[in-house]
């Protein structure tokens, strides 16, 4: 905190208390602008040069990684109408909840079943490109296929990569890394779920376990990687090649959404509903969403209620000046991916003009979310995932909401909920049926099995 008084004059805000006492929110971003995104024409360029190695990439991938060979080598997962859930909702709500809705399927992704393999695998691919051509060994005009060759997994196993993770981008950047030959090392936090840390452990990294949380692990990984020069530390908290390869999705979901004739204008607001950790993953998304789109997407990140590290950082106005512990919350939730106290000092005030709002979940509801989902659209999402999904409901349900679509003018007989899903894939079964079973438990006492 910048001092004693802010932090008591701050305490006293009725969200900040609501907050602390880890009670449900839906807030509204005061700071959102009308205007265009600072800097768009250097992001959108960015943006391109993302889209294009991933293009050059996309063979090696393909070669690698046979689960991709139907899709040439792209990273990417489809887009799912859920009128079920939509309909179950509803149930569950007493009344109509228009629109039509949409799961963005990333948990679905190949080679590490979650988001985090876009940005993650991403910064991978660009730092392994970097220190290739800079070494002679590539050219940009190359069949990047030959990087499956043993010459280069010789090559990349001298340099080494670090990252600080609660598991999925350790997972991605893990498994990216040790494919292409270099040596991977993953600080987890005292929240990541023990089967990820087994799997990056078969796949030949090493796993580095601390009793603290997040940024503990993003601390001393850092540290480590400052004393090897041939080290290269992927730092989600700051990290702009990470947001860049979130942010190459946004072309990506425009296709699919044409392909299905939705076009998001004045008469058909696009709303997104993102999952939210460090703030890296949904920001670059929003981003893209925001470059494309305009006014005419509303974009809410969804956070646990022991863990609204993005809420508070963007209320406040501190971004990472401010943690979850600085509130008196314990920054303990089952979503493990969002399990973050201090938010990314990059995505913060990137996302301050362009954000709708924040909300947050309490672990009971993203189980009993992740038990309908399941039952009704038969796709299996961890925990974490299921923050996107309780979006619409507070959107139309909350009074923060219906001011929020009342002071837009906004046609919501036309709106389309976008939510994404962020992981679930690569989570053993036997954890994904007790997940269910805490899910069916927790809906059965809300009178909503």
């Amino acid at each position: 905190m910048a001092g004693r008084d802010m932090h008591t004059s701050l305490m006293e805000e009725p969200l900040v208390k609501q907050l602390a006492l880890a009670h449900e929110v839906f807030w509204t971003n005061p700071h959102k602008t009308n205007e265009a995104v600072k800097n768009s024409a250097e992001w959108e360029e960015e943006i391109a040069e993302a889209e294009e190695r991933l293009l050059r990439f996309a063979p090696y991938i393909a070669s690698a990684f046979p689960e991709t060979k139907e899709a040439d080598g792209f990273i990417e997962s489809p887009l799912a109408a859920i009128n079920d859930m939509q309909k179950l909702l509803e149930q569950d709500c007493g009344e109509a909840l228009p629109g039509r809705w949409l799961l963005k399927c990333d948990h679905d992704l190949p080679i590490s079943g979650s988001i985090k393999a876009r940005g993650g695998i991403y910064e991978v691919l660009k730092h392994a490109e970097d220190i290739a051509v800079k070494a002679g060994m590539l050219k940009q005009d190359d069949d990047y296929s030959i990087l499956h060759d043993e010459r280069f997994t010789a090559f990349f196993s001298r340099y080494s990569i670090a990252v600080g993770s609660t598991g999925n981008l350790g997972l991605s950047i893990g498994m990216i890394g040790a494919k292409l030959g270099f040596r991977v090392t993953v600080h987890m936090s005292s929240d990541a779920k023990q089967w990820k840390k087994d799997l990056l452990r078969q796949k030949g990294v090493s796993v580095i376990e601390y009793k603290a949380d997040y940024s503990q692990a993003v601390k001393e990984g850092r540290r480590q990687a400052e004393q090897d020069p041939y080290c290269y530390f992927i730092d989600d908290e700051h990290s702009r090649d990470l947001l860049l390869g979130y942010a190459a999705a946004g072309g990506r979901l425009k296709k699919q959404l044409e392909q299905m004739n939705i076009k998001p204008g004045a008469d058909e607001p696009l709303f997104v509903y993102l999952p939210c950790g460090v703030g890296g993953g949904p920001g670059g998304v929003a981003l893209a969403l925001k470059l494309i789109y305009g006014e005419n997407v509303h974009i809410f990140f969804g956070e646990p209620t022991h863990s609204p590290c993005m809420l508070l950082g963007l209320f406040s106005g501190l971004h990472d000046g401010i943690s979850v512990q600085d509130i008196g919350l314990d920054n303990q939730t089952a979503a493990d991916g969002l399990a973050v106290g201090r938010p990314s000092g990059l995505a913060g005030p990137l996302m301050e003009p362009l954000l709708s709002g924040c909300y947050t979940a309490d672990d009971s509801t993203l189980f009993s979310l992740l038990y309908k989902l399941r039952a009704s659209e038969h796709k299996s999402l961890e925990p974490s995932a299921l923050a996107g999904m309780a979006g619409p409901v507070k959107l139309y349900q909350t009074k923060a909401g219906k001011r929020y679509m009342k002071e837009h003018g906004l046609n919501m007989k036309n709106a389309v909920h976008l939510v994404w899903s962020t992981g679930g894939s690569m989570v053993p079964s036997e954890e994904m049926e007790e997940y269910s079973r805490i899910g069916f438990s927790f809906a059965k006492k809300m009178g909503r099995q």
